[in-house]
């Protein structure tokens, strides 16, 4: 049976969950549905698990020091910063730490350098996955969230066009994404970070797909486990699917606290941490 978060009126919704689901008071099924946006990192790909525990350090070792500050206060304030941020682009993250920088009298590095230098500590923690990838040593199995596949064949079969648009950098994105065995769910309609940060967001790219098909948010889901794109779908008027994954522990059907609190904070319509029951959220999100 399915842990039970949800109000009474979906009960019955919640009861034909294996796993846990949570569905908010304002969820309406979504008939309309022909697009969906997805993000990528915690969201399907688990190659970047971990990423925090690259950038957090880092700006530990980088931020000048005030005295009789608790490092453990540091270190909060910066992870809140980080995590706020999830799903941004990288360079949100970077630019923020430079104001932290500068306002403790710091002399503050362009956040693009920041940026590229996070970037190198990352590919260093993540280049045994990659190459295990590569050479075949490892199933793309063990770096999608559970139960990933079967949404997006899911969603495949029911004719709804998919869109990949992540914080990472366009060029890993698409990297990992063809590592993975995903971009036959999304052909060229993969989008990235780019240096340029201005000329990519979440939010145009959810722009750009109602007018080119002239449809409103009542035609589009949006899925990911970061702030930034439930909060675009919910302005857009699209049905939000916040992933509330616990990355270390993939396949065990945990909720991660911190996410699942700040997803529900900026009006997710439904909330669950794997795909476990991909077939029967399917059902539910087209009125089933």
């Amino acid at each position: 049976m399915a842990e039970t978060f949800a109000l009474t009126s979906h009960e019955a919704l919640v009861a034909r969950f294996a796993g846990k689901v949570e569905f908010t008071s304002h969820f309406a099924p979504r008939p309309s549905i022909a697009h969906v946006v997805l993000d990528f990192d915690g969201t399907l790909s688990l190659i970047r698990e971990g990423w925090p525990e690259v950038m957090l350090p880092m700006f530990e070792e980088l931020l000048p020091r005030v005295d009789g500050e608790a490092p453990r206060a540091v270190r909060a304030m910066l992870l809140d910063d980080i995590m706020t941020l999830n799903g941004r682009q990288t360079i949100y993250q970077m630019m923020k730490f430079a104001e932290r920088v500068a306002e403790r009298g710091g002399e503050a590095l362009d956040p693009l350098q920041y940026k590229h230098e996070y970037l190198r500590r990352l590919e260093r923690r993540i280049q045994t996955r990659i190459d295990q990838l590569a050479n075949g040593s490892a199933e793309s199995g063990e770096f999608l969230l559970h139960g990933a596949l079967a949404l997006l064949d899911g969603m495949l079969a029911r004719g709804w066009r998919l869109y990949l648009a992540s914080g990472t950098d366009e060029p890993f994105v698409k990297r990992e994404a063809e590592l993975l065995g995903l971009t036959r769910y999304f052909g060229d309609q993969i989008y990235g970070a780019l240096d340029n940060y201005e000329n990519f967001s979440k939010k145009q790219v959810i722009e750009r797909i109602l007018t080119k098909h002239n449809v409103d948010g009542g035609s589009l889901l949006v899925v990911g486990d970061g702030y930034v794109e439930i909060e675009n779908g919910r302005d857009a008027g699209a049905l939000t699917l916040a992933v509330a994954s616990d990355e270390a522990n993939n396949g065990e059907g945990r909720f991660d606290p911190w996410k699942r609190e700040r997803l529900l904070g900026v009006g997710a319509d439904i909330v669950v941490p794997d795909y476990q029951d991909a077939a029967v959220l399917l059902d539910i999100i087209e009125g089933k």
